[in-house]
């Protein structure tokens, strides 16, 4: 597998995106997954505020959660199924702005993949929306999938035999947030300008159709479901 960080130039709010990936990516080859840093998105649905003050950004946090606990670092969300800090919402690298995801980012990976597999000539092309997250208890953020379209998410493992002929009874691999991890290594999180990566020879199944309900893993069945019920995140 081979990842490659496409840098860029500044793109500006309500730019074309597509047009704009085109004119940094000339083609690719079948079989390519395309990450896209989830602030062009934001950027390129126009969805921005001015900042204006702590408190009017915790109110959009409030606002844009389903469920919202506060930390000393940050907020603690869940939004759309997925646990992130801050609802998802930005403003670093945003020049004086707070960035919000898209109401239905597996709309948006969609429409992306659909624009740029008539502007590359493909079938087989997935796109990954990014953003970053923390993972409890480890220092430093990683890239996770918020969206993706046009392969597989997760790989489901349950009944293969393991190296001793033992069968998988609950292992499922993340497949979407695992490319979202290594793109995001790459691109990086300050002044780079890598808002874009490729990825070939990942080892995932692309799809006409893709499932977000895959990714979504029951709270009743969670690991951290008694962590979040006694901070009340959840109920």
């Amino acid at each position: 597998m081979q990842i490659t960080p496409i840098h860029t130039r500044v793109f500006q709010e309500k730019e074309d995106l597509p047009a704009f990936i085109a004119a940094h990516i000339a083609s690719v080859s079948e079989k390519t997954v395309l990450t896209v840093s989830s602030k062009l998105v934001c950027l390129w649905k126009g969805r921005s505020v001015p900042y204006e003050s702590l408190a009017q950004k915790e109110q959009l946090i409030q606002q844009e959660s389903q469920a919202a606990l506060p930390t000393p670092l940050a907020w603690l969300t869940i939004k759309s199924g997925m646990m992130m800090t801050n609802a998802g919402i930005d403003e670093s690298n945003a020049d004086g702005k707070l960035l919000l995801l898209p109401a239905d980012c597996y709309a948006g990976a969609a429409e992306l993949r659909a624009e740029l597999q008539k502007k590359w000539g493909v079938k087989e092309l997935g796109v990954i929306i990014t953003d970053s997250m923390i993972l409890p208890l480890r220092a430093g953020v990683i890239g996770a999938a918020v969206a993706y379209s046009g392969f597989k998410g997760v790989k489901d493992f349950r009944g293969r035999p393991d190296i001793f002929g033992k069968k998988l009874t609950v292992t499922l691999v993340n497949a979407a947030d695992a490319l979202a991890a290594g793109c995001a290594l790459t691109m990086g999180e300050a002044a780079e300008q890598c808002p874009l990566c490729l990825v070939t020879g990942a080892p995932v199944e692309f799809v006409d159709q893709t499932n977000p309900d895959e990714i979504k893993y029951p709270p009743q069945d969670d690991l951290y479901t008694p962590l979040l019920r006694a901070a009340k995140l959840i109920k």
